[in-house]
C-alpha cells in the first residue's frame, strides 16, 4: 500500500491507496443501511470500480429497535481489481448503534477503521444489545487496536435541519445521508450520483429532497473540515474489458434475461407469481417493462401463480413463475403437469434458509433434491443453476432457449445472495445474444388421418400447437397420453414408453450444452473443486490464492445440474480428489457420488451465510495435504 501526504489548514491527512476496500454499513432496520449502501455501490461503480454487494437483513417487517436481532447490514467490496466476493472481513465498519457494533465488530480487521453514531450508545440502546450494567464498548478498550471515530451523527443532523420545518421523525430519517456523505469524502467519490437519484426519487417531496441532499453536504463537510480524520482512500477505476456497464442484482438480471429471451424468441412473455421472499423483487422489475409487452400477474397463491403461467404458454406465450422454497413445495403438482403437457415453462426458485418459513431473508442452496425429485412420479426436469447476478442473465435466456427448444419446464436455481447481491453487469448486443428457434405447428403431421400431438422429432420433441389452430385439434390434460395421440390411456405397457420417452428427451439435452471443463486450474491432477451456484465467487477468489501458492488444484463450476455435461464424470475421475463445497448437507455430492462412483468429499455450510474465501482456502488444504 502507497502512501502519500495531503495537507489542509493545520491538519495532515494520509492518502492511502489500494486495490480494494471492504465497507459494511451496520445499524438498526429503519437506519437506512440498505438504501445508503446501494447509493454507496450505485457510485463507486459509476466510478469504474468492480464491486460485490452483500445485503443482509432481518426477516420481520420491523424488527426489535436497537436489539442484535433487528440488525440490517449492507457490505460492499469495491476496487481497482477483479472482486468476486464480498469479502471476508471488514476494512471500514459504520455502526449505527450498539447492536450493530456488537453484531459485526469480529469481522473488522484489526487495524481497520470503525465510524460509531455515539447517540445508540446510551444506557437505552446498550440495554437493548445486551450488554453488561454499566458496560460500554466505546470506553472499555473493545476498540483497542482499531481507528476509530467516534461522531454524534443524529446530533449532526439534527444540527444541520434545523431550519428545515421538517418533523423530528423525518429528521432522524435523514441521518443516513451524512453517513453516506461522511463515506463518499472518506473515499474521494463525487455526491453527484446520489443527488440526481433523490432527485427523481423526491422529485414531488421538495422539502424531504431538500433535507436528503442537506444532511449529504453536511456529511461530506463534516469529513472535509473536522480534524478528527486522518486518513482518506484512493482507489483508482477497475480495468475491466470494454463496453456498457450497469450495476446489476441477481433478481434485476433473472427479469431482463427473461425479457431479452422473451424478445429474441418473438414471444410475449407473461409472469404469473405470488410475492415471496427472497424472489418478489423479479415480479416488480418486470412489471416495469409493460411497453416491452410484458404481463405481469400477481395471484392469489402459488398454485394459482404456475398454473396461470402453464396457461399462457399454451395459448402461445411464454410462461414463467418465480418462487422461493416454500412456494415450490406448493408448485409441485402443477410443474408435474406441466411436464406431462410437455410445454415450456420457466420455473424459478430463489433458494432461502429453510425448512419450511425457516430463515426467510438467508441463504441457502438446499433446494438441488427438490429441484430433481419433488415430484409425485417419474418427472425429472432439467436444472440450470446461476452462480453470480450478473450470470443470472445468460443462466435465465439458456434456460428459456431450453425449455423453448426442448418443449419442456426447466426449474432455474438461484439463491439469496446471488438475488440481493450487486457487481457490474456488461450489456451484451443483440448479435451476441443466440437464436431461439420457436415452431409454431401450423400443418399436420399426419397427413391422411388425425393431427399427432406427440409425435417426437429426432430429439424427442413434440410439436408446439397454438389452440385453435385449424385442423390441429387434439386433447391435453394431465392424464397419461397414447403415444403419439395423446388419447387418454391406462395401458400399462404405454406408460412405461412415455415415462422413458419423456425422461429420455431431457437426458438428450445433454447434446446441447458445453462440455464441463475447469475455471481454472488443469484437467488432470492432484485435486478438484467442484461447485455450483453461489459458491463460485469464494472458490474462484480462493484458488487464486492457492495456485499463487503452488497447490495444484483445478475448480470446475456447474451450471446444469441435469442433465450434467456428458464428459463430467470423466473429467472428475481424471483427478485424486474431488471437493464438493455446498451451502446444504450434501445434495450435489449424493448425486454425483450416486451417478459416477467418484469418492467425492463434502464441505457443507447452512448458517443462512455464504462461504467465506478462508474457509474454503482452509479445507482445501485440508483434503489436498491429508
Amino acid at each position: 500500500m502507497d502512501t502519500t501526504t495531503e495537507t489542509k489548514s493545520t491538519r495532515k491527512t494520509e492518502i492511502k491507496e489500494t486495490e480494494s476496500v471492504v465497507v459494511r454499513f451496520s445499524g438498526d432496520s429503519g437506519d437506512g443501511m440498505q438504501l445508503t449502501g446501494m447509493q454507496f455501490t450505485d457510485t463507486s461503480a459509476l466510478l469504474g470500480k468492480d464491486i460485490s454487494t452483500f445485503p443482509e437483513y432481518p426477516a420481520e417487517i420491523r424488527a426489535p429497535a436497537g436489539t442484535v436481532a433487528g440488525v440490517s447490514g449492507f457490505q460492499v467490496h469495491f476496487g481497482s481489481k477483479e472482486i468476486f466476493t464480498p469479502g471476508d472481513f471488514y476494512d471500514v465498519l459504520v455502526a449505527m448503534n450498539s447492536a450493530a457494533l456488537k453484531t459485526d465488530l469480529h469481522r473488522v480487521r484489526k487495524g481497520g477503521t470503525v465510524v460509531v453514531n455515539t447517540a445508540g450508545f446510551d444506557s437505552k440502546n446498550l440495554k437493548l444489545a445486551n450488554y453488561p450494567e454499566g458496560a460500554n464498548p466505546l470506553e472499555d478498550g473493545t476498540l483497542d487496536g482499531y481507528t476509530v471515530y467516534k461522531i454524534d451523527v443524529t446530533r449532526l443532523t439534527k444540527e444541520a435541519l434545523k431550519d428545515s420545518g421538517l418533523g423530528m421523525k423525518e429528521i432522524e430519517r435523514s441521518k443516513n445521508m451524512f453517513v453516506l456523505g461522511m463515506l463518499f469524502w472518506m473515499f474521494d467519490k463525487s455526491m453527484d450520483f446520489t443527488i440526481k437519484s433523490l432527485e427523481e426519487k423526491f422529485a414531488k417531496k421538495p422539502e424531504i429532497l431538500n433535507a436528503n441532499i442537506t444532511v449529504l453536504k453536511a456529511g461530506w463537510n463534516y469529513g472535509d473540515t473536522t480534524e478528527i480524520f486522518t486518513t482518506r482512500y484512493k482507489i483508482s477505476a477497475a480495468k475491466l474489458p470494454a463496453g456498457t456497464y450497469r450495476n446489476i442484482s441477481g433478481n434485476q438480471a433473472v427479469a431482463i434475461g427473461a425479457v431479452a429471451a422473451a424478445e429474441k424468441a418473438g414471444l410475449q412473455l407473461f409472469l404469473g407469481s405470488y410475492p415471496i421472499t427472497p424472489a418478489s423483487d423479479i415480479l416488480h422489475e418486470l412489471s416495469k417493462f409493460k411497453a416491452n409487452g410484458v404481463k405481469t400477474f400477481q395471484a392469489e397463491d402459488e398454485i394459482a401463480a404456475i398454473c396461470s403461467a402453464i396457461g399462457a404458454t399454451y395459448t402461445g406465450a411464454l410462461g414463467m413463475t418465480t418462487t422461493s422454497g416454500p412456494g415450490m413445495a406448493l408448485k409441485t403438482e402443477a410443474m408435474g403437469l406441466a411436464m406431462i403437457f410437455e410445454i415450456p415453462l420457466l420455473i424459478v426458485d430463489i433458494q432461502r434458509g429453510g425448512p419450511s418459513t425457516g430463515l426467510p431473508t438467508k441463504t441457502e442452496q438446499a433446494d438441488l433434491l427438490m429441484a430433481m425429485f419433488g415430484r409425485h412420479g417419474e418427472a425429472p426436469l432439467p436444472i440450470i443453476a446461476a452462480s453470480t447476478p450478473a450470470d443470472c442473465f445468460d443462466a435465465v435466456y439458456e434456460a428459456i432457449k431450453i425449455s423453448i427448444e426442448h418443449m419442456v419446464p426447466v426449474v432455474f436455481l438461484s439463491d439469496g445472495y446471488i438475488a440481493n447481491g450487486a457487481e457490474p453487469w456488461r450489456f451484451p448486443t443483440e448479435d451476441q445474444l443466440p437464436p431461439i428457434n420457436v415452431k409454431f405447428t401450423t400443418e399436420n403431421n399426419n397427413p391422411g388421418g388425425n393431427f399427432l400431438p406427440y409425435k417426437r422429432d429426432e430429439n424427442g420433441v413434440r410439436p408446439w400447437v397454438i389452440p385453435g389452430t385449424k385442423g390441429l385439434e387434439h386433447r391435453i390434460g394431465g392424464l397419461e397420453k397414447q403415444h403419439e395421440t395423446g388419447n387418454v390411456s391406462y395401458d400399462s405397457k404405454n406408460h412405461e414408453l412415455m415415462i422413458k420417452l419423456r425422461a429420455e428427451k431431457v437426458e438428450k439435452i445433454a447434446d446441447f450444452i458445453p462440455l464441463a471443463k475447469p475455471d481454472s486450474g488443469n484437467t488432470k491432477g492432484k485435486m478438484c473443486v467442484l461447485g455450483w451456484g453461489s459458491t463460485y465467487g469464494a472458490i474462484k477468489t480462493a484458488l487464486i490464492d492457492l495456485h499463487a501458492e503452488g497447490y495444484d488444484v483445478a475448480h470446475v463450476h456447474l451450471r446444469h445440474m441435469n442433465p450434467f455435461p456428458k464428459n463430467l464424470g470423466e473429467l472428475l475421475h481424471s483427478y485424486e480428489k474431488v471437493l464438493i463445497p455446498e451451502m446444504n448437507c450434501g445434495q450435489l455430492l449424493q448425486l454425483i457420488r450416486a451417478k459416477y462412483l467418484v469418492p467425492a468429499v463434502g464441505y457443507n455450510k447452512v448458517q443462512g451465510l455464504p462461504f467465506t474465501t478462508e474457509e474454503i482456502k482452509e479445507k482445501i488444504k485440508e483434503l489436498y495435504n491429508a
